[in-house]
């Protein structure tokens, strides 16, 4: 097994705030190239074909994360994750999952296109439309190309060593830009959407092989490492299976309650507030885990308890900010990017902003994980798609849409008792700096309501 090196608190500190810097000028120009690729595709193509991509992208994120054992995260915070052996056994076991997962896709495409074919969906439905079934079996590629993709990517992020990440990513969106916008422009169809996400897999794919330093993967098979992968990814796993329900279940229910149309709005909704929940998760899974994994390797629990508190101060302000800021002026935000198709999205969006006062509480996520604590991860989604799949339902019921939109925004705090007993039990829950961040939601309304009263 391979020494492992502890670096000084002073050595840490220099390269998580490399790292973070680099990965700041990379979220900015990742987020413009996608917010700019969103304004003109949204010109191109229909509200409808954005309902369609909705529900495939939906699908294939619950089968990829429902078969999810944390192999990424585990070579960041293994003390093997460096082990050539423990790589290679790492990527036969990707490769293996992806082909598993093209084969249910192909099983799923065909029980669309059987159920459309008795009937058995309302004429509005996503799930009637006719495209849904192809559509769901060519992105089942998407799988096997994620599998093929090298763990030499993983192990420059465990040692901080981001540039080729950020260079690789930026190359592979640009390339997947063009594609869409090309596509889109020719076509007219969601294929664009469809060849957009394909050859972006597959040229991430190929970047991560070509562009990466260290030993090439190789098909190898290690007992221990396996073991180790188990050991680690069972609690993973589970939380993944009823995680990605709650993170997906939304578009699940509105897929059989919305009209095609309406989900496409929707869609554009959760996808401008996906440009600032992926920016704060990419830190945490770029930065954050690593830092905390490289503490907890050194036993080092002071070093551990004053990085999660730093880190926290920020994605508080950020989190806080940003809620309050989206509650006063989506309306507004949407207003001037898209046209009247897409007016609903405001609203819809001011409603869901309110999850940003829970999405902080995902750093409490990545000291678990970096602790090996992966069963109170598990125990977190559980709870979470209880309430999501409770709320939801009943809220469709009494209120329809509207009433529902609020039970996907607020599931999320049933989850904070958790949180809490979980960090004060690791020393890590400190009522005063909790109580200290809220006026940044106060700070962030104000900046909203401001903006919207000047240029509404």
């Amino acid at each position: 097994m391979p020494s492992i090196e502890l670096s000084s608190p002073q050595s840490l500190r220099k390269r998580v705030i490399g790292a973070g810097a680099l990965n700041i000028v990379a979220i900015l120009a990742s987020q413009l190239i996608r917010l700019g690729g969103n304004l003109v595709i949204t010109r191109l193509l229909v509200p409808e074909m954005f309902g369609v991509m909705a529900i495939a992208t939906t699908v294939s994120v619950l089968l990829l994360l429902l078969s999810d054992v944390g192999l990424r995260q585990n070579i960041i915070q293994s003390p093997r994750g460096d082990d050539p052996l423990f790589l290679n056994t790492v990527w036969s076991v990707q490769i293996i999952r992806g082909f598993g997962l093209f084969f249910i896709m192909q099983l799923l495409a065909l029980g669309s296109w059987f159920t459309q074919h008795i009937g058995l969906w309302p004429a509005h439905s996503t799930y009637a439309v006719p495209e849904l079934p192809l559509v769901l079996a060519i992105t089942g590629l998407f799988a096997i190309f994620h599998g093929f993709q090298s763990t030499k990517v993983d192990v420059a992020v465990r040692a901080f060593q981001q540039k080729r990440v950020v260079l690789a990513e930026l190359i592979v969106q640009l390339v997947g830009l063009v594609v869409m916008l090309v596509a889109g422009y020719l076509t007219r169809s969601i294929w664009a959407l469809v060849a957009s996400g394909l050859v972006s897999t597959f040229v991430f794919t190929i970047l991560s092989h070509a562009m990466f330093q260290g030993p090439n993967n190789r098909l190898q098979w290690d007992p221990a490492a396996w073991r180790e992968m188990l050991a680690y990814g069972r609690w993973i796993l589970l939380s993944s299976a009823v995680g990605v329900l709650a993170m997906q279940g939304d578009r699940i229910w509105f897929g059989g309650s919305m009209t095609v149309a309406e989900l496409g709005v929707y869609s554009i909704a959760v996808s401008m507030l996906a440009t600032f929940q992926s920016s704060l998760q990419r830190l945490a899974g770029a930065v954050v885990l690593p830092a905390f994994s490289e503490a907890t390797r050194a036993d080092d629990k002071e070093r551990l308890r004053t990085l999660y508190f730093n880190f926290r101060l920020v994605f508080d302000f950020l989190s806080l900010f940003t809620c309050g800021f989206l509650l006063a002026a989506s309306p507004l935000i949407i207003g001037w990017l898209y046209d009247a198709r897409y007016a609903g999205a405001g609203n819809m969006m001011a409603i869901l902003s309110l999850s940003f006062f829970t999405l902080r509480y995902s750093l409490a996520h990545q000291v678990w994980l970096a602790l090996g604590l992966t069963k109170y991860v598990a125990i977190d989604n559980i709870i979470r798609v209880v309430s999501l799949f409770t709320l939801m339902p009943l809220l469709l019921a009494i209120g329809g849409v509207t009433w529902a939109l609020w039970g996907v925004a607020l599931h999320t705090y049933t989850t904070l008792f958790l949180i809490f007993k979980v960090n004060r039990q690791l020393g890590l829950l400190d009522w005063k700096r909790e109580l200290v961040v809220l006026p940044s939601l106060a700070i962030g309304a104000c900046a909203g309501w401001v903006i919207t009263r000047l240029f509404a």
